[in-house]
């Protein structure tokens, strides 16, 4: 019998946020994943802006958030498998995930795990609607926009996307509440399950802790480390979803 039965999923921890208190926040995730049982866990799956804002030069990177890539590698050491999204904050990952030896996936991916269906993503830019976020997504994601970004320095680069971070939030604050069947990642469910039946949808990017049915599935969004911690374990033996709040 396999005793790697456990699988854990986690999103939207901003690391680098000057929002809550950022330090014990760095320190409740590094903690988290530092108390992951490695001979009992198959896999961990990080559903994007784990960081605030990250965009990799091909020599630098942001500084901080070492105590967490340290348990990511870690645990990557240890034999866990650690995948991971890319968010609307942290969009801009190119290679060294990779090179620590994770594994980027796009959303939406489906997934079988201990004998049921999972749809896992950050969960932006899924449904109707939301033409301009999509649009500016599509932009950011195109490779000439990046190769102009990377021609800033990246004190300017990372002190100018930092801020827009921090304006943006003061806009839209973190107290978000899911509108349930009135979301436009409702309907993507709704639509998704008509031709890919799955058991779950998982999704972060809303910060608004949810679990309630879309037609004969049920739909989980975790809330963000701003808040509060939180994060979902499965138990790939007994098929049990515990959602674990601190």
């Amino acid at each position: 019998m396999d005793t790697k039965s456990l699988i854990y999923f986690a999103s939207d921890v901003h690391l680098g946020s000057p929002a809550g208190d950022p330090a014990a926040r760095e320190a409740a995730f590094t903690a988290f994943l530092r108390g992951i049982n490695p001979e009992k866990t198959q896999a961990v799956y990080l559903l994007g802006d784990i960081f605030d804002f990250w965009y990799e030069y091909r020599y630098v990177i942001p500084k901080g958030s070492a105590r967490v890539l340290g348990a990511i590698t870690w645990l990557l050491d240890s034999g866990v498998k650690v995948y991971f999204f890319e968010g609307n904050h942290d969009i801009w990952t190119f290679r060294y995930f990779e090179e620590l030896g994770m594994v980027k996936l796009r959303q939406p991916h489906v997934v079988s795990l201990g004998g049921k269906r999972f749809c896992l993503g950050h969960g932006d830019a899924l449904g109707p609607g939301n033409h301009w976020y999509k649009f500016l997504k599509g932009l950011f994601s195109q490779h000439w926009a990046q190769a102009l970004f990377s021609t800033l320095h990246p004190w300017f680069a990372f002190k100018w996307a930092t801020g827009w971070s921090q304006r943006s939030r003061k806009e839209k604050p973190v107290t978000y509440q899911f509108r349930g069947e009135g979301e436009p990642l409702y309907t993507f469910c709704q639509e998704f399950q008509a031709h890919t039946p799955v058991d779950y949808f998982i999704f972060g990017h809303y910060h608004s802790r949810t679990n309630m049915p879309v037609a004969g599935a049920r739909l989980l969004i975790l809330g963000d480390w701003i808040t509060a911690p939180n994060w979902m374990c499965f138990h790939s033996d007994t098929g049990e979803l515990e959602v674990i709040e601190s």
